[in-house]
C-alpha cells in the first residue's frame, strides 16, 4: 500500500462519484416517463450512499474531496441541456445516461491502473464505482 497512490485514487473516486450524480441531477428535470425518472433516482441514492462512503474515507485519511473537471462538468451539462431541449424523450435520456457510464467506467480504470498501490479499501471503492455505473448502463439499455 502506497499512502500517495490510496489519496490520489481516492480524490478521483470522489471527482467520479460527483460528476456522476451531477449528470442525473442535469437530466431528471428533462424526463416525463415515470419509469426511468424512477430508477434515475434510485440510482442517485445508490450514488449517494457511495459518495457519503468515500467522503468518509477521504476524511479517515486526511484528505480533501475532488471536484470534478469544470470543463468536463460544463461540456455535459451544455450536450445534456442542448440534446435534451431538442429531444426530450426517455430515449435520449437514456442515451446521454449511458454515455456518462461508459465514460465514468473508462475513467475510474485509468486511475485504477495509474494508482497500482492504492490500499485494497480505496481499491473496492474504485471498483464499487465501476460496477454502479455497469449497472447503470445496463438499465438504460
Amino acid at each position: 500500500m502506497n499512502d500517495k497512490d490510496t489519496q490520489l485514487l481516492l480524490r478521483e473516486c470522489s471527482a467520479g462519484i460527483r460528476m456522476a450524480i451531477a449528470s442525473i441531477d442535469d437530466v431528471l428535470p428533462y424526463l416525463e416517463d415515470s419509469e426511468l425518472k424512477q430508477v434515475l433516482k434510485e440510482s442517485k441514492t445508490e450514488h449517494k450512499d457511495l459518495e457519503k462512503d468515500i467522503d468518509d474515507t477521504l476524511h479517515k485519511h486526511g484528505c480533501e474531496g475532488k471536484e470534478p473537471n469544470i470543463m468536463a462538468k460544463g461540456m455535459s451539462k451544455i450536450k445534456t441541456n442542448a440534446e435534451m431541449a431538442f429531444k426530450p424523450t426517455a430515449s435520449q435520456a437514456a442515451s446521454l445516461i449511458t454515455d456518462g457510464c461508459g465514460m465514468g467506467i473508462k475513467s475510474i480504470h485509468k486511475y485504477i491502473n495509474q494508482y497500482p498501490a492504492a490500499s485494497s479499501e480505496v481499491m473496492n471503492l474504485a471498483q464499487r464505482i465501476s460496477k454502479l455505473e455497469d449497472n447503470l448502463e445496463n438499465k438504460m439499455k
